[in-house]
């Protein structure tokens, strides 16, 4: 074989032969890619099948490998992904190594687009420092914080861990909208350092009771909610405009 992979190529033809008993497999390749996360990709073209698994999978177990063969074909196929399957494959992705090894990964090889703190109404740095002393005795380490590069809508902050950056929508960085909420989406982001995403049964808890109640703490928590809801559509286009 010419690529290592290769040799669990046979796992995706018993897939193929189980799942399509009316056919005979096609030719398969299987390849590793560089993907920053756990992404596997399979595709048909011209007849044949072509499979990419992430390269953290690459020291996956014989039967992990088998799992994740039957999971990959059964959604080209439009099946019903086996249960056994999916909770072999499950277990080895959420397991605490691999887990480990993919935040690495994406510190390593991910890329955050970084514009500037200072916009051009509000500066998030000063705002940061403001809320850590009034809200958190100044406690909190600063992560990198930055305007978006464009303005967005749907999402008006976002708390990166792996790179320990906060993005706010560039929609915010107005004169039109108060200080207050630019405040506020800060203030959540902030929360997110202060209440790390918990993991529990392999499934992500960001937004916890504790969280949610000090998110509450915030001094003008529903006006900032208010404001927002009743100017999504301005915002939204506003983005469009951009």
């Amino acid at each position: 074989m010419r690529d290592a992979a290769q040799s669990i190529h046979q796992y995706y033809a018993e897939a193929f032969r189980a799942m399509d008993t009316k056919r005979s497999a096609p030719p398969i390749e299987v390849t590793y890619y560089p993907y920053v996360g756990i992404n596997h990709t399979i595709r048909i073209r011209s007849g044949m099948v072509f499979v990419r698994i992430g390269e953290i999978c690459r020291k996956m177990p014989a039967s992990g490998h088998r799992a994740l063969a039957q999971i990959l074909v059964a959604k080209l196929l439009r099946k019903m992904v086996p249960a056994e399957a999916q909770r072999v494959y499950s277990a080895y992705i959420k397991s605490p190594e691999v887990r480990q090894r993919a935040l690495e990964r994406k510190r390593e090889l991910g890329r955050k687009v970084i514009t500037t703190a200072a916009g051009d109404v509000y500066n998030l740095d000063r705002i940061f420092d403001r809320l850590n002393k009034k809200y958190f005795r100044g406690r909190l380490p600063r992560p990198v914080l930055t305007w978006s590069s464009r303005k967005t809508f749907r999402i008006l902050g976002h708390h990166d861990a792996t790179h320990q950056t906060v993005v706010v929508s560039k929609s915010l960085d107005s004169a039109n909208v108060p200080r207050y909420v630019v405040e506020y989406v800060v203030f959540h982001e902030m929360l997110h350092v202060f209440h790390p995403t918990q993991h529990v049964n392999g499934r992500r808890y960001n937004h916890t009771p504790a969280f949610r109640h000090d998110e509450q703490k915030f001094l003008h928590f529903e006006e900032a909610e208010l404001w927002i809801e009743k100017n999504v559509r301005k915002l939204k286009r506003a983005a469009r405009k951009s």
